[in-house]
């Protein structure tokens, strides 16, 4: 397959809308990481996605709208059946990196919500998405736009790193500005749940509610291990509602270990580590991204995937304070690193 790279222009977004409606797969940038995208609708054009990425067919995808409007054909019982809650979070956090968990109207096919009977929805800030989205006249379901289990791309060259001659185009925005993935909040019981963190946080979610909002417990457990995507849908009584709950995520083919400590408590740790290694022959890289989550979330993704193109064995990695934003970033570090943590 001959992978096209579209620019942004209008021209090209509807070249990519077309490709959309005849059942095709576009990646295209959002504010938080490059989606893989197809017609949300067409059962066989998401069994793609799935192909595409290798990803397990037990794990949702998100859907992609243009506007608050095109929620209403998704979701059980239609414009009424938006509750009071979810209408305030779409007045002031849509568009924006929120995606948000309804029952699902009988339209949307089951390979679209991995088997489930609800539906994962989102309004992407980035203009270039919405673009697309309406000129596919579809909503769109799309995953990160990479290989399952690898860091999620946040460029277009990321993108075409895992896809190229998978898929058929990719539209060649710019670095997406959040680099990490969408808060995932699940409306569907009596108290709103976080499924996976994202930018926006727990704190701005009970801010615009004036409720409690609680993490899914599965956030603030330290599992054993992580299903592996590579080997096809795992054997487990659990289906995750969200991407991110199940299977392995945003691992790079380096060792990946994170460091506690202020900063000179990590560099003392990190030479030590460091120097072992290298006796090994291991080729070692550093990072620190001072404590700071919105440097660390930009950066992350494509950092670790530099780090990989450069032939690094070892990436040590000095944990965030785990609390606001630096939380959801510390739950991509901590699955980078298969919960690897040096004390």
């Amino acid at each position: 397959m001959n992978t096209l790279r579209l620019s942004t222009r209008e021209e090209d977004l509807n070249i990519a809308g077309r490709i959309i409606r005849d059942g095709g797969l576009v990646a295209f940038p959002t504010e938080t990481v490059y989606g893989l995208g197809a017609d949300a609708l067409n059962a066989e054009a998401v069994a793609s996605v799935y192909r595409a990425k290798g990803r397990p067919s037990d794990n949702p995808m998100i859907v992609h709208i243009a506007d608050a409007t095109g929620l209403y054909e998704l979701i059980e019982g239609g414009a009424s059946g938006l509750s009071e809650e979810a209408s305030k979070l779409i007045t002031n956090l849509w568009p924006g990196p929120l995606t948000m968990v309804f029952r699902k109207s009988d339209i949307i096919p089951d390979v679209t919500t991995g088997g489930l009977d609800t539906v994962a929805v989102r309004m992407p800030s980035n203009p270039t998405a919405r673009r697309l989205i309406r000129a596919a006249g579809r909503p769109i379901a799309a995953p990160s736009a990479n290989l399952s289990g690898k860091p999620s791309p946040t460029t277009a060259d990321d993108v075409l790193e895992d896809m190229n001659g998978r898929i058929d185009a990719v539209v060649m925005g710019e670095q997406c500005d959040v680099g990490i993935e969408s808060t995932v909040l699940d409306l569907t019981g009596d108290i709103p749940y976080i499924l996976r963190p994202g930018a926006v946080t727990r704190e701005k979610l009970m801010s615009v509610l004036k409720r409690s909002v609680l993490y899914d417990s599965s956030l603030l457990e330290r599992p054993d291990a992580i299903a592996d995507p590579s080997e096809g849908v795992a054997d487990t009584d659990f289906k995750p509602k969200s991407p991110g709950m199940k299977y392995k995520h945003y691992s790079p083919n380096a060792s990946v270990k994170l460091i506690h400590g202020n900063a000179e408590e990590f560099r003392e740790k990190a030479k030590a580590i460091g120097i072992e290694a290298m006796k090994r022959g291991e080729k070692v890289a550093i990072l620190d991204y001072d404590n700071d989550p919105g440097k660390a979330a930009h950066k992350l993704f494509a950092e670790l995937r530099e780090l990989d193109r450069q032939g690094y064995s070892l990436i040590l990695i000095r944990m965030l304070d785990e609390e606001g934003f630096g939380f959801s970033v510390m739950n991509r570090m901590l699955k980078s690193a298969g919960y690897d943590i040096v004390k």
